[in-house]
């Protein structure tokens, strides 16, 4: 067997018993799980890399996008245990090539995650560049094995057997297993099984997530498991198609036609398919705690009678970033509540690749100091009454993280956005203000609540920054709203409470629920 396939079940991030776990990474390695189960960095890259392939595209980009048999993908860069990049690919650059473009011998010594095995073209430059290593999801590859009747953008995915491959994907891929073989990077596929407990942990904590939450109470009517279980059902057909390959006599014929035929072999085949199935069903229940029928980001009214500099970004954009940060929140190392972040400006003017005009600032969760022992700081909550071991004081929230470890500076004067799962609490707000924030999109159910050790009593204050909040569409609510969106008005304001919020109570992982399965 390829040594691949021995380390697709290693995560090469988590530390072994009786060694130092310090290191250089944002957060810290160790196999302890705390009081929830967490994603190892190898899966929350693998499913990053997935959400990635499905990016929003501008018009220009779909109306230009090449509808022949190459397969657009996405890619996360991580360098010391950090996402540094978050790419896909355009109309005119692949993403590994979109890659080398931004971060040229940057690259150095870093790990790359693809949604799709990269094409010749890209993997020469990314070997060139000197990476570490490469991973890659073994499904169709980016020049893709199918006929080419059957890879355009409406039917990626399709289930068509491989019964006409083209010269072109051939050459390809003796081509890639030729650079493969000679090449000084590791080029494996890293892909784990979950955390015991972490599907349904997964499950239960999108259900209630602040969203949901939202969405139920602006709508009593709903039934929180009947949403939660449709929109999960919606995206599980959805990424399925465009994942898992079909069937597994169909997903086998394409790994022959790419030259891995050890991943064949049982029990490789079955495990590796068992694996992609679970991250597929983890990415249906973090985009279903997102369910944008009824509900979007809208601007709140400014407190100044000017217009705002920069408009937001779409409805479909908002919601794939902050799924973005619902998949990143659920690395945190805090037991109880966990916060994802994601910050992207848009530049004047767009990009070749499939990110327009969208470039990464920088991504992260809450979690403990770097290089930290897990454990060895504090972890309780506000219903600990000895304040001493409370945890407020040494964990870094999300947003800290995202703004310390950003992948560019902030430029003065460009519309640079937050995505953040979590209303930002008063030790936030001054720091993404000074840190040249323009437009924050969040969720504000904890709004103008003050928990004693920690409060969000700032944020309704925050001024010169637009404020897009998780609220009801303009076209259902009333018209006395203090929201907007692009000039439309929206839904209501919330009052000042200050006893503890029901959204963040502990997560409970002691119940069950029947997912839908894949076949």
């Amino acid at each position: 067997m390829e040594g691949s396939e021995a380390r697709s079940r290693a995560d090469p991030g988590q530390s072994r018993p009786g060694r130092d776990t310090r290191n250089s990474s944002t957060q810290t390695d160790s196999r302890v799980q705390g009081h929830g189960p967490r994603l190892s960095k190898v899966n929350l890259f693998t499913l990053l890399s997935l959400w990635m392939e499905r990016f929003p595209r501008e018009p220009r980009e779909e109306e230009e996008e090449d509808l022949s048999q190459i397969h657009g993908m996405g890619l996360v860069v991580v360098q010391d245990g950090k996402v540094v990049g978050l790419h896909c690919s355009g109309a005119e650059l692949h993403a590994g090539q979109a890659a080398v473009i931004q971060h040229g011998a940057r690259l150095a010594d870093s790990q790359l995650y693809f949604s799709r095995r990269p094409c010749a073209t890209c993997l020469k430059m990314i070997i060139n560049a000197g990476v570490s290593q490469i991973s890659f999801w073994p499904g169709d590859p980016e020049v893709s094995m199918l006929s080419s009747k059957s890879t355009n953008h409406s039917n990626a995915g399709s289930h068509c057997p491989p019964d006409c491959v083209t010269e072109e994907a051939a050459l390809d891929a003796v081509a890639t297993e030729k650079l493969k073989s000679n090449s000084r990077p590791h080029i494996c596929v890293l892909l784990q099984p979950l955390a015991p407990g972490l599907a349904q942990f997964l499950d239960e904590t999108s259900r209630e997530c602040d969203f949901m939450e939202k969405v139920i109470d602006d709508e009593p009517e709903l039934s929180t498991e009947e949403l939660f279980n449709r929109e999960r059902t919606r995206h599980l057909k959805d990424f399925s198609r465009q994942f898992l390959v079909g069937t597994p006599q169909h997903h086998r014929q394409i790994l022959k036609l790419m030259g891995l035929e050890n991943f064949c072999v049982e029990p490789y085949f079955s495990n590796l398919r068992h694996n992609m199935r679970d991250l597929v069903e983890v990415l249906a229940a973090v985009a279903a705690g997102v369910p944008m029928q009824h509900h979007g980001f809208y601007r709140e009214h400014c407190a100044t009678p000017e217009p705002p500099r920069h408009e937001g970004v779409s409805q479909e954009m908002a919601c794939h970033c902050i799924i973005q940060a619902r998949l990143l929140a659920y690395r945190t190392e805090d037991p109880k509540v966990g916060v994802g972040a994601v910050i992207w400006a848009r530049g004047l003017s767009a990009g070749c690749d499939g990110l327009g005009h969208m470039q990464l600032v920088g991504c992260g969760y809450n979690a403990y100091p770097a290089g930290s022992l897990y454990a060895e700081y504090p972890q309780m909550d506000t219903k600990q009454e000895d304040r001493q071991r409370r945890k407020y004081r040494y964990i870094v929230h999300a947003e800290q993280n995202a703004l310390t470890f950003r992948t560019r500076d902030i430029k003065p004067g460009e519309p640079t956005m937050l995505f953040v799962t979590k209303c930002p609490c008063d030790e936030c707000v001054p720091l993404i203000r000074g840190g040249g924030i323009t437009h924050i999109y969040t969720n504000d159910q904890d709004r103008d609540k003050d928990k004693g050790d920690i409060s969000y009593l700032r944020f309704s204050g925050l001024k010169d920054i637009s404020k897009f909040t998780w609220q009801r569409s303009p076209a259902v609510a009333s018209s006395s709203s203090p929201y907007i969106a692009n000039g439309s008005v929206g839904k209501h304001s919330r009052p000042t409470e200050r006893e503890e919020s029901h959204s963040n109570k502990k997560l409970c992982t002691s119940r069950s629920h029947n997912s839908p399965s894949v076949g």
